[in-house]
């Protein structure tokens, strides 16, 4: 089952910076969405990948 986490940005380089981890971490490039309006970094993942997003979420400082 997937499951769809979601991080809250500051600026652009944030996002960006989260998003070459998740890639860098084997997360598919079309499973990561940066939304420029809503300034959310959006992954979809399958439930027992979720915790190592949030990790990366975490070390991004994403909320």
């Amino acid at each position: 089952m997937s499951k769809t986490v979601n991080g809250s940005y500051q600026d652009h380089d944030q996002a960006k910076n989260t998003w070459d981890d998740l890639i860098a971490t084997g997360i598919p490039r079309d499973n990561i969405y940066i939304d420029e309006d809503a300034k959310l970094v959006k992954v979809i993942v399958p439930a027992d990948t979720e915790r190592e997003v949030r990790e990366i979420f975490d070390r991004h400082k994403l909320q």
